[in-house]
């Protein structure tokens, strides 16, 4: 037998190999970056530092199923960053695709996807884009900078509306939303039934009957809580009582508290808190979830256990989950800042709470198609297999 025959040809991994470079992956995303790399369509390597550099912000730990590589940060000045490892994947021979953090402060990126695209690699951005339509000095580098990239990977589709409206083409940007742990929900989920839910009300509140509205977040003056503690005290004038739910901790806290006892208001400070069973069983005890500031990643949260958000409309602005917010179905908007505007918004979900059977399927059909692990794996594998963008329809 000769030695081309002795032993069987072992066949070449044609799937395309991907680097991925952030600065680090935060805790959030180890579903997804899990996902990614069991993923049957390419080969992915994960690039980033093993720390965070946002203190509010966990940096997430994977298994040996993830080939993640160090690639430390420096903060240079503000807000601007340098990642010299960054440049040395962009010109490796071992990649045929880069997906770079979208960030036109990290001055890293700007080279190395200008070095990717000289190698002959493929070069995506996954990033937030335009929230906003780019204006002034700023905006013009911001064009530029997104000009740099075969593909766009966008949270939104605000922000892709925004580009198509600049010249974009539509079927370069892949919506991909942003995702949690919906595994790890969905069994958090499925041990909350009717019985802990009542007994978790009695164990809260002196009137468990009542409507309750529930807020998780850093207790900072930027969330805004006093408004929703002195809404429900106007609500509780009209004859309209809740009781509400803060999930969280921060500097704001001793205020609120002393905010609550001045007007009446009925509120547990469950204070910080990680255990996702608790934090299933908190919010599946509550009506709706309240965010008068800043709400991100909460609102997705929330629809995950079948509970409606309400939020301010600036959040559109600034983020993308906002997106999901189907009004009258999956939670509200409410003008910035305008108590009488919350009181409006909030007042039918609390009134009318016969039958929510149909707002929980719509806010858990929400997140499974468009803000999960899955439904992010299989967007960004159609953007590594250079088919064009296929977002979805919204219920």
């Amino acid at each position: 037998m000769s030695p081309t025959t002795d032993h069987p040809r072992q066949t070449r991994d044609a799937r395309p190999r991907v680097a991925v470079v952030y600065h680090f992956f935060a805790h959030y995303r180890e579903a997804v970056i899990g996902r990614l790399a069991r993923s049957s369509q390419a080969r992915f390597t994960f690039f980033g530092d093993d720390h965070d550099y946002e203190s509010s912000i966990k940096a997430g730990t994977f298994g040996p199923e993830v080939d993640h590589r160090p690639c430390p940060t420096r903060t240079l000045r503000g807000s601007w960053m340098w990642q010299p490892g960054l440049v040395r994947v962009a010109a490796s021979r071992d990649f045929d695709q880069l997906i770079l953090l979208g960030n036109a402060y990290w001055l890293a990126t700007w080279i190395g996807a200008i070095v990717g695209r000289i190698t002959g690699k493929r070069v995506m951005f996954w990033s937030h884009g335009f929230l906003t339509p780019p204006t002034g000095i700023k905006g013009w580098v911001r064009r530029v900078f997104f000009h740099l990239p075969h593909v766009h990977l966008f949270y939104g589709r605000q922000a892709k509306h925004n580009a198509v409206a600049l010249g974009w083409d539509p079927a370069r940007i892949h919506v991909i939303g942003n995702s949690l742990d919906l595994d790890r929900q969905q069994r958090a989920r499925a041990t909350v039934g009717s019985e802990a839910i009542a007994r978790c009300r009695r164990e809260l509140f002196a009137e468990p009957g009542l409507p309750t509205v529930v807020c998780s977040c850093r207790l900072q003056p930027a969330k805004r809580l006093d408004l929703l503690i002195t809404a429900l005290a106007r609500l509780r004038a009209e004859g309209i009582h809740a009781n509400a739910l803060i999930i969280g901790d921060g500097p704001e806290r001793v205020r609120l508290e002393s905010l609550a006892a001045e007007h009446g208001v009925p509120v547990h400070f469950e204070g910080a808190c990680y255990d996702e069973d608790r934090i299933a069983l908190l919010t599946m005890s509550s009506d709706i979830t309240v965010c008068p500031g800043f709400v991100g990643l909460t609102a997705i949260q929330s629809m995950a256990y079948g509970v409606p958000v309400i939020t301010n409309t600036r959040s559109s602005e600034d983020a993308p989950e906002v997106e999901a917010i189907v009004a009258g179905l999956t939670g509200d908007l409410f003008e910035d800042g305008d108590m009488t505007d919350l009181i409006r918004v909030m007042r039918p979900w609390l009134v009318d709470r016969t039958d929510r059977a149909a707002t929980r399927e719509a806010c858990i059909r929400m997140v499974e198609r468009h803000w999960s692990p899955d439904s992010q794996r299989a967007a960004i594998e159609r953007a590594v297999q250079g088919l064009p963008a296929d977002d979805g329809e919204y219920p």
